[in-house]
């Protein structure tokens, strides 16, 4: 049977269950917590993800998809003392995160370094670990493929076709990132059925989620709870209408959210976000979309059976 690389080793792709696909546990900026460590409590926040990773038991979500990379403040050993005994799946991801700016050691390298990287990630384990990412993340916002950002890109691309992981990325609705980082994805010899075009559900356009769709990618739903970019009540139409035109196939879930992130200060998030959290998509979102005339199958499509195909094709090209 195939099977997925997780936090705790191999699993049974059968066996993911409800998964939701664009999660994080802990976004930290690197550079400051290096810098500056007193800026937040480490002891506390991890007791607090834990009890909030622990939850996912009781709402019946039995996967999460952490595309926590460098750019977001990815720590291995550290999610592994969070999460390491909790019966939660939790799927890791390599890959690098930005909108524009590159490190130096990157910048003057060719993009043969970036997929070498990635490549031992996935291939031998992370950060000196043998936990091994199942996933590549990568980025384009506003600004657009910069060079920087294409680089990133091309260098995801080749290590997917080397290893055979899903790439999993976000994008900027209003600019259609999405249709560029196909353009790329393709020109590098990727099968976008390989591909999630992330934070899609963003988006009211249903022209442009099928353009991304009909191109043959899979779309991100997977800003639940970011009200101030757009209601749930508005998520939810875009996401019935789609699967009333046969779209279910090609849709995944997820919130973005986080236990802790340290972009802005905590009362910020509970304040004007208050329904950013794991449990929102089963307690609330489910329901409503259930309401508004999705089938049970069709949950059980977006949640399930499209996580499980993405992860259960693997090897290179």
């Amino acid at each position: 049977m195939p099977t997925v690389e997780t936090l705790r080793g191999p699993v049974d792709t059968a066996q993911i269950g409800a998964t939701l696909m664009h999660e994080h546990v802990l976004i930290l900026h690197e550079s400051v917590q290096q810098s500056f460590p007193d800026v937040w409590d480490e002891e506390a926040e991890m007791a607090h993800a834990r009890e909030k990773l622990a939850e996912l038991d009781g709402i019946d979500v039995s996967t999460i998809v952490d595309l926590t990379v460098m750019g977001l403040g990815r720590n291995i050993p550290r999610l592994l003392e969070i999460a390491g005994a909790l019966p939660v799946n939790i799927i890791v991801a390599t890959g690098i995160y930005t909108y524009d700016y590159l490190p130096h050691y990157f910048r003057n390298r060719d993009e043969s370094t970036m997929t070498e990287l990635f490549v031992r990630d996935i291939e031998h384990g992370i950060q000196r670990t043998d936990v091994k990412a199942a996933v590549l993340k990568c980025a384009t916002d506003e600004e657009g493929v910069t060079p920087n950002v294409e680089k990133v890109l091309r260098a995801t691309a080749r290590a997917h076709r080397r290893t055979g992981v899903p790439i999993s990325t976000h994008t900027h609705v209003a600019t259609k990132r999405g249709l560029e980082q196909q353009r790329i994805f393709k020109e590098e010899g990727v099968d976008l059925g390989r591909v999630v075009i992330g934070h899609s559900g963003d988006s009211e356009d249903i022209d442009y989620l099928r353009e991304l769709i009909d191109a043959g990618s899979y779309i991100g739903m997977d800003r639940f709870g970011i009200d101030p970019f757009l209601a749930t009540d508005k998520r939810v139409a875009t996401i019935a209408k789609l699967c009333e035109l046969g779209y279910a196939e090609r849709m995944v879930l997820g919130h973005d959210t986080s236990t802790y992130i340290d972009w802005f200060p905590v009362e910020v998030k509970r304040n004007i976000m208050p329904n950013w959290h794991y449990r929102h998509i089963s307690e609330d979102v489910l329901p409503a979309l259930r309401a508004a005339g999705v089938s049970d199958e069709q949950v059980k499509l977006m949640m399930e059976e499209n996580p499980r195909r993405i992860f259960e094709h693997g090897g290179g090209y």
